[in-house]
């Protein structure tokens, strides 16, 4: 039987390596979603990387919360986190356990299942749109805090990550990370494919206001 490499699902051991490793690699990879209306794919064009407890821009670094436990978990899982109260984001658990290291998906080009992500992208009004962000991609592919913890890597798992066609070092483009300020706002570990249309713009961190 002929089997088609770019259709294989990455096995553990490709998480299992330090984040600032893994996540340039993910760009050009095919994220599956086997959503309850049919599957959806999406190549990763954007991704930034959270390296745990060393990292003053990771949920992890003041430590291990009852929100944040996904990312203190085996590599090859996932952690869904909720934002501003009303957005969902999607990482990919990177390193050994206790490492809580992780990949945010920001941005990538939805390749099977148009009509599944426009019904729910209703504002986009190009394909280019339809998950550039973090937000619009979870929105698009229909994740939520259900899936924190899914691991990736398990048989007939609703949430999976195909070899894909990997982007060439040359496509690779670094810097900042969108939205992160204090001591982490200057590490330059977001990654995008040079030139995707899909890659959403960087913004640098603006302090929230409370309201009064």
């Amino acid at each position: 039987m002929i089997t088609d490499p770019d259709r294989t699902p990455l096995a553990r051991g490709f998480f299992d390596r330090p984040v600032l490793e893994v996540a340039p690699d993910l760009l050009g990879r095919t994220l599956v979603r086997d959503s309850d209306d049919g599957p959806i794919e999406l190549r990763l064009t954007e991704v930034e990387a959270y390296d745990g407890p060393r990292d003053p821009g990771s949920h992890a670094y003041r430590g291990k919360t009852r929100r944040n436990a996904s990312m203190f978990g085996p590599p090859g899982h996932a952690y869904v986190y909720f934002i501003y109260g009303m957005w969902f984001s999607l990482n990919l658990v990177c390193g050994p356990p206790d490492t809580a290291s992780g990949v945010l998906l920001r941005a990538g080009e939805v390749t099977r299942g148009h009509d599944l992500v426009r019904k729910r992208r209703l504002s986009a009004q190009k394909d280019k749109e339809l998950a550039k962000g973090p937000a619009r991609l979870a929105t698009g592919l229909d994740i939520d805090r259900g899936l924190d913890g899914t691991d990736l890597c398990g048989a007939d798992s609703v949430l999976s990550v195909l070899h894909g066609s990997p982007a060439a070092p040359d496509q690779v483009q670094n810097g900042p990370r969108t939205g992160v300020g204090g001591d982490g706002a200057h590490q330059p570990w977001r990654f995008w494919i040079t030139g995707d249309p899909t890659v959403s713009p960087f913004r640098a961190h603006t302090r929230r206001r409370r309201a009064t």
